[in-house]
């Protein structure tokens, strides 16, 4: 048999093939499946009916949310049933529940219910699952991308063990890689699979293991294509076969070395100078290098308070809505708000005054230039306040024409400090005229 004839010789998808059978063969998660874990009782045959808890599995795509369940049932002898919450509605539900109520009663046997992307359920379907889960008719196991206090129900929720999954490591993802390559289930030899193909798949998979066999399969497949290698040459998957299968240009990109520092420094800095189409493209190679939007968004966020800050403060409004938009739709969705708000931050006039003023008051305070509190501004709301003259003398500037009055706040060594220094420049303009007449009623020359 050719490497090619090899490589096709099953149907299904590789991501499938690969599915453990058990949970010691998970890649990843060790946090959630070692010894004595709720999910390893499950998985146990001779646990306890009371280990029998329905859990619910929060994480990204790829990180083996499926792939648990369906261990799970396989380790412990369960019946194994599936629901898509995009297909299937409140009548399937209960039919699923009654036939496991059925199995249990008339055979013995207990049954695991996989309800994927829960999330996408109605208040109304995830009800129709209540008495199943609460009546241990059927062990559920429910999967969602998005977080489960704002999707699931609270009654379920309480009746379920949330659990975090996390993105696969790089050692997990390459283990993974190599587990295919040589697994009779996978590829079963037929292709080889160089260091530099190996980097790039688990570059390109940023912690997905499906994302990352379904490259390998598509790389696989294009290095097999007979071009050059004799019958009896073993195909190797390189590089370029990867940048190749996924159409998609191999950025020198690692997310733990100088390229992952050096791309978001150019990203800040072409922001911090205005320069959008600069910004979008570090913009653009990070998203395709795999970085965690996540981390970008947290950069806007503190870029839009650093370097635009009060002169356009809807700045930081834009990029904290960015970051909850990320995190709410996920990738690759998610890179438009990301755009938007690079573009927006770019574009926006640029002041650092707000960062330096309080970095110039951290300072005095950490030179031991404090002062004590004055006396009309401390706390006069406990007994024997009175007695010490706190409060005494404050003027309540509502009270005031102009809503300002004029009164000391600073402590005495420092009465005068100026720390926020506006700019002129987009509406800090307006601020600092503002600020300039505040001043001068405070200090009495208004």
């Amino acid at each position: 048999m050719t490497g090619s004839q090899a490589l096709f010789s099953g149907a299904t998808p590789l991501a499938v093939r690969m599915r453990p059978t058990s949970l010691d063969d998970v890649a990843g998660q060790s946090h959630l499946i070692r010894p004595g874990s709720p999910l390893v009782a499950l998985a146990d045959p001779d646990a306890p009916t009371a280990s029998a808890v329905s859990v619910i599995l929060w994480g990204p795509p790829g990180t083996g949310k499926t792939t648990l369940a369906q261990a799970i049932a396989r380790s412990s002898g369960r019946r194994f049933v599936e629901l898509s919450a995009v297909t299937a509605g409140v009548k399937d539900v209960r039919e699923v529940m009654q036939d496991a109520l059925t199995q249990r009663d008339l055979y013995g046997q207990s049954s695991i219910l996989f309800l994927d992307e829960i999330h996408r359920f109605t208040k109304a379907q995830q009800d129709a699952l209540l008495p199943g889960v609460e009546n241990g008719w059927v062990v559920l196991i429910a999967a969602t991308t998005e977080n489960p206090s704002f999707s699931v129900v609270a009654p379920l929720l309480s009746r379920s063990l949330l659990l975090t999954l996390r993105p696969l490591g790089d050692e997990d993802l390459a283990a993974l890689v190599d587990r295919a390559v040589g697994d009779p289930r996978g590829l079963n030899g037929s292709v080889q699979v160089d260091d530099a193909a190996r980097a790039a798949l688990v570059r390109l998979a940023s912690g997905d293991a499906r994302r990352a066999l379904t490259a390998l399969e598509a790389a696989a497949a294009m290095a097999a294509d007979p071009g050059g290698e004799s019958a009896d040459d073993t195909p190797r998957v390189t590089a370029d076969h990867v940048a190749r299968a996924v159409d998609r240009a191999l950025l020198r990109y690692d997310r733990q070395g100088d390229e992952h520092y050096d791309v978001i420094s150019a990203f800040i800095k072409s922001i911090r100078g205005s320069d959008v189409d600069a910004a979008i493209h570090y913009l653009a190679r990070m998203i395709e290098a795999g970085e965690d939007p996540r981390f970008i968004a947290r950069r806007l966020i503190i870029s839009a308070s650093e370097d635009i800050g009060l002169a356009d403060p809807d700045a930081l409004q834009i990029a904290v809505a960015a970051a909850d938009a990320v995190q709410l739709i996920g990738m690759p969705e998610g890179r438009i708000p990301l755009a938007e708000a690079t573009v927006y931050l770019a574009s926006a006039a640029k002041s650092n005054a707000a960062y330096l003023a309080v970095d110039r008051a951290i300072a005095d305070v950490r030179a031991g230039r404090i002062g004590g509190v004055p006396l009309h501004l401390r706390d006069a709301h406990y007994a024997g306040a009175k007695r010490l003259g706190h409060g005494k003398g404050y003027l309540y500037p509502h009270d005031a024409d102009v809503g300002v009055a004029r009164q000391q706040y600073l402590p005495d060594p420092l009465v005068g400090t100026r720390y926020y220094l506006p700019t002129a420049h987009g509406r800090e303009r307006d601020l600092g005229a503002r600020l300039e007449k505040i001043r001068r009623i405070l200090g009495g020359d208004g």
